[in-house]
C-alpha cells in the first residue's frame, strides 16, 4: 500500500508540473507579440499627440476656407448673429436703399472724338457706386467700336441701336434720347435718369447727389470752350434746395427756357406710372416725344424741383467741355 500511494503522489506531481509548464509557455508565446519598449528618437519636451497637428491645420485653413470653421461651430441663433460682421450688414442695407442711376448717352459718328470721349466717360462711370445702368444709343452700323468699349468697360449697360438716317445732329440727338426713354418705359426701369453727353466732366459726388432726387432735380452746369478763356455757369437759383428761378445765358419771355439737357434729372416712373404723377396716360400713349415731355415737366413743376447740391446750388459738380 505504501508503494501505491507513493506512485500516485509522483503522478500527481508530474501532472501539476506539466500544467505549470504549459501555462508558462502560453504566457511567453503571447507576450512575444506585445510591442517592446524602446527609447524615443524625439526629444523629451515634444509631445506626439494629435492636438498640435489639428491646431496647426486649423491655423493654415483659417484664411483659406472660413466655411469649414463656421460649419464646425454650434449653429445656434446667438452664434449665427456673430458670424456676419456688422460692417457687412450695413453695406448690404445701404446697397438696398441706394437708388439706381440711369445714365443715357447718345452718340454719333459725326463726332470724330467719339471713341476717346466714350472711353473717358466709361472710366468715370466705373468709379460710381452701384447700382448704375448706362444706356448708350447709336445708329446701327458695321462698326463695333461702341460695342467693344461697352464690353470692356465692366459697367452694367444696354446698347440701343436704330436704322433711321439724319442730316441734322440736333434732331438725331433728340431721337436717340427718345429711343432711350422709350426703352426705359417699355421695360419699367425704376431709377433716376440723367442725360450724360460725351463732353461732360463730372465730380463723382454728383452721382450721389442725384440719388436723393424724388421727382425732379436740377443743378448748375459750367460751360467751357476749348478756345475760349472764360467759363459760363448756367442753372437754377436756389434757397437751400428750393428752386427760386433760373440763371441762363439766353432768356426770353416768349420761348421756353433753354435748359441744358444735362442740367436736370428725373424719376423714371413719370414715364410709365401716370397715376403717381397725376396724369391720365403714359408718355408712350400720349406722345412719342418723351424728351419734349420731360423738358416741359421740369419747367412746369418748379415746386417739385430739388436743387443740387442742397447748399443753395452753390457748387458746380458738372462741366460741359466743348472741344
Amino acid at each position: 500500500m505504501g508503494s501505491l500511494d507513493r506512485s500516485k503522489k509522483r503522478g500527481h506531481l508530474w501532472r501539476k508540473a506539466a500544467v505549470h509548464f504549459l501555462l508558462c509557455f502560453m504566457m511567453g508565446f503571447f507576450t512575444g507579440f506585445a510591442p517592446t519598449s524602446k527609447p524615443s528618437i524625439f526629444p523629451s519636451n515634444v509631445t506626439m499627440s494629435p492636438q498640435p497637428i489639428e491646431a496647426f491645420h486649423q491655423e493654415k485653413m483659417q484664411g483659406f476656407n472660413v466655411s469649414l470653421k463656421v460649419e464646425a461651430e454650434p449653429a445656434d441663433e446667438e452664434h449665427s448673429n456673430k458670424v456676419v460682421p456688422q460692417q457687412d450688414k450695413e453695406e448690404t442695407e445701404e446697397l438696398d436703399i441706394r437708388k439706381l442711376v440711369i445714365v443715357i448717352t447718345p452718340t454719333t459718328t459725326r463726332n470724330r472724338l467719339r471713341g476717346p470721349l466714350l472711353r473717358r466717360l466709361a472710366s468715370t462711370l466705373k468709379l460710381v457706386a452701384q447700382p448704375l445702368l448706362w444706356i448708350v444709343v447709336e445708329q446701327q452700323s458695321q462698326d463695333s467700336e461702341v460695342s467693344e468699349i461697352l464690353r470692356r468697360s465692366g459697367i452694367m449697360c444696354r446698347h440701343v441701336v436704330y436704322k433711321e438716317n439724319f442730316t441734322d445732329t440736333s434732331s438725331e440727338m433728340d431721337f436717340q434720347r427718345n429711343a432711350a426713354l422709350n426703352h426705359i418705359e417699355h421695360h419699367r426701369l425704376t431709377g433716376i435718369v440723367h442725360f450724360a453727353g460725351l463732353s461732360n466732366v463730372y465730380d463723382l459726388t454728383f452721382f450721389e447727389e442725384i440719388r436723393a432726387v424724388e421727382g425732379f432735380g436740377t443743378w448748375p452746369i459750367a460751360k467751357l470752350g476749348a478756345n475760349k478763356q472764360k467759363v459760363i455757369i448756367e442753372g437754377p437759383v436756389c434757397d437751400s434746395s428750393e428752386v427760386l428761378g433760373w440763371h441762363l445765358r439766353k432768356m426770353t419771355d416768349a420761348a421756353p427756357l433753354p435748359l441744358h439737357i444735362s442740367s436736370f434729372a428725373f424719376n423714371s416712373s413719370i414715364l410709365w406710372d401716370p397715376e403717381r404723377w397725376g396724369r391720365t396716360s403714359s408718355v408712350q400713349d400720349s406722345s412719342q416725344n418723351s424728351i419734349g415731355f420731360v423738358r416741359k415737366e421740369v419747367l412746369e413743376e418748379e415746386a417739385k424741383l430739388k436743387g443740387i447740391p442742397t447748399e443753395g446750388c452753390s457748387k458746380v459738380l458738372l462741366w460741359d467741355l466743348r472741344m
